[in-house]
C-alpha cells in the first residue's frame, strides 16, 4: 500500500501540517441519498451513505461505506467523523473533508491512521430535482482518500 502517490493539492481548510502518509487510495463509487422532507416541507435530496471500492494500482484494496467507515482488504478499518471541508472543484462535486479517526479495528495498513482526508472530488451531487419522499438516488463519484497518522 503505497504513500508514495502523487497528492493532490490540499486546501488549508482540510490540510493536516506535519502528518506522515500512511496510505493514498483511489475511490470509486456512489453517494447515496434519500428524498426527504425538510422543516419547510418542500422535498429535498439528504445525504445517506457512500459506497465505493478503495483502489490502489489497478487494484481493489478496500471498501468505504456507512459510518463514514474505510475497511482495507487486510482487514483493518477506521470510523471518522468530519472536521473540516472545502468546496470541490465545480458544483457537481462533493466537498473535500478533513476526517479524524473515532475508532480502529484490526492490526492492519489503517490501525496507525488518525486523520482521512478526501481530496480531488468528482461528480457525488445529485443533478435532478427530488420528486418523492423515501426515493433514493444513486451519484457516481470518486476521490482521493489519504490516510494520515499524526503520531510522533
Amino acid at each position: 500500500m503505497s504513500a508514495t502517490a502523487q497528492r493532490p493539492e490540499v486546501p488549508v481548510a482540510v490540510a493536516v501540517p506535519g502528518a506522515t502518509t500512511v496510505a493514498v487510495f483511489q475511490a470509486v463509487g456512489a453517494q447515496i441519498y434519500e428524498g426527504k422532507a425538510g422543516g419547510d416541507g418542500k422535498l429535498a435530496w439528504s445525504f445517506r451513505e457512500p459506497v465505493a471500492t478503495l483502489i490502489e494500482h489497478g487494484k481493489t484494496v478496500g471498501c468505504h461505506f456507512a459510518g463514514p467507515t474505510w475497511q482495507a482488504a487486510d482487514g483493518s478499518a477506521i470510523t471518522a467523523k468530519a472536521s473540516g471541508n472545502a468546496p470541490g472543484a465545480t458544483a457537481n462535486d462533493i466537498p473535500l473533508l478533513k476526517l479524524d479517526v473515532q475508532s480502529h479495528k484490526g492490526s492492519g495498513i489503517l490501525s496507525k491512521v488518525s486523520v482521512v482526508q478526501r481530496l480531488d472530488t468528482k461528480g457525488g451531487i445529485p443533478q435532478a430535482a427530488c420528486t418523492k419522499a423515501g426515493e433514493f438516488c444513486s451519484v457516481p463519484y470518486t476521490a482521493t482518500y489519504v490516510f494520515l497518522s499524526t503520531d510522533k
